[in-house]
């Protein structure tokens, strides 16, 4: 594998289309899609500045890196890409990818992020913005913080465990969820979902539960929660 370490680049595509090699220490400013195409890529203590620095990859882990604001729309139609202790400042990361892995990662600016992904692990996550893990399927949580508006909307086969929602319409058109011991706030939650199941979880949501076809809550608690279950079975 080829290493490539402590270099500064500019440009738009300078390690387009690399395949078989470890980049450490690297910083990527101004310049379009700095490792496009390329696959057997390991990234390592790295900064990405600009736009679309991981497109259409494959085999890709990212570790101890740091994406800026304007590496924006870091990572999409890449499959098999991981993200280990990374903080991301940049929204809309993550779009139609198959098989994704976020382990101890901060999403500070995380609107519109990881749409329309499937197979997807999350690991110790923090996210702040609206509409995280839209129409995403084949999704499996255990401790994601989420502090942003409709989260999970449309997605598909999910099992969230020990995470907080704080998430106002999270689960709207959603199929096949099932949250374990966590905690979810937010108005309307899951409406028009189907086979939404709640397991030991706190639940504080005005007019939740609604329009929901299939809804179960086991060994759950509700505050401060009024017209709920509304048109739900």
């Amino acid at each position: 594998m080829e290493k490539i370490r402590c270099q500064h680049f500019v440009g738009e595509r300078p390690l387009f289309g690399s395949h078989g090699i470890h980049v450490e220490k690297c910083t990527f400013d101004d310049g379009e899609s700095p490792i496009k195409e390329s696959g057997d890529v390991t990234v390592d203590d790295c900064t990405f500045g600009w736009k679309y620095p991981l497109w259409y990859g494959k085999n890709i882990e990212v570790s101890n890196t740091t994406l800026l604001e304007m590496a924006r729309a870091g990572m999409w139609y890449t499959n098999n890409i991981s993200f280990t202790d990374c903080l991301i400042h940049a929204p809309k990361s993550f779009r139609v990818c198959d098989g994704v892995i976020l382990r101890k990662c901060t999403f500070t600016k995380a609107a519109e992020t990881l749409w329309n992904c499937k197979n997807i692990k999350i690991d110790n996550v923090y996210a702040v913005g609206d509409y995280f893990a839209m129409n995403c399927v084949n999704v499996e949580v255990d401790g994601l913080r989420i502090d942003g508006n409709y989260s999970f909307d449309g997605a598909k086969n999910a099992v969230i465990r020990n995470s907080v929602f704080n998430s106002k319409d999270a689960f709207w058109n959603s199929e096949n969820i099932t949250v374990y011991d966590s905690t979810i706030i937010g108005e309307y939650l899951g409406w028009n979902a189907k086979n939404l199941t709640l397991v030991n979880c706190t639940v504080e949501s005005l007019q939740g539960m609604c329009y929901i076809e299939n809804l179960k809550m086991i060994n759950c608690k509700t505050q401060n929660t009024t017209l709920a279950f509304e048109y739900s079975t």
